[in-house]
């Protein structure tokens, strides 16, 4: 697998990215209106899912307000996109109460980068206004010299 290397504070060559709920989203769904950025910030990245992110995905996926596509679908396009791009799984082995959110808003996205951190890996995320260590936001890779 290809592993590109990085400027940015805090990657390596070796960095290792969570995908957050919308990350996986728009990486799988190509009428996301964020799927040319996802696609172009995964390029050669070695990306990791999470049950947490993948629960999100297959939620929002079959909602009828939102992607509305059929459960099997869903199941089927996070199974390819797993496949395609060889995404590694881990647990979401981090207790609840290890992770500190500020505010009720920030519950899963901080619980999210605490997972990734504890991994030793970034949170991958379009989520500008998140602040934590552990987070790559990707528009602002997508802007940097060094995606």
């Amino acid at each position: 697998m290809s592993r590109e290397a990085s400027t940015s504070p805090g990657l390596t060559p070796l960095t290792r990215f969570l995908l957050d709920v919308n990350a996986l989203l728009a990486a799988v769904w190509g009428h996301h209106s964020r799927h040319s950025e996802a696609f172009a910030w995964l390029k050669g990245k070695p990306i990791v899912l999470c049950p947490l992110a993948e629960l999100g995905f297959l939620r929002i996926s079959s909602n009828k307000k939102a992607i509305n596509v059929g459960m099997e679908k869903a199941r089927e396009a996070l199974e390819k996109f797993c496949a395609e791009r060889k995404a590694e799984r881990i647990t979401d082995d981090l207790p609840a109460l290890e992770s500190y959110p500020k505010t009720s808003e920030q519950v899963t996205d901080f619980y999210l980068a605490d997972l990734a951190a504890r991994h030793g890996m970034k949170l991958a995320t379009f989520d500008e206004g998140l602040t934590h260590p552990a987070v790559q936001s990707i528009p602002s890779a997508l802007k940097g010299p060094s995606s």
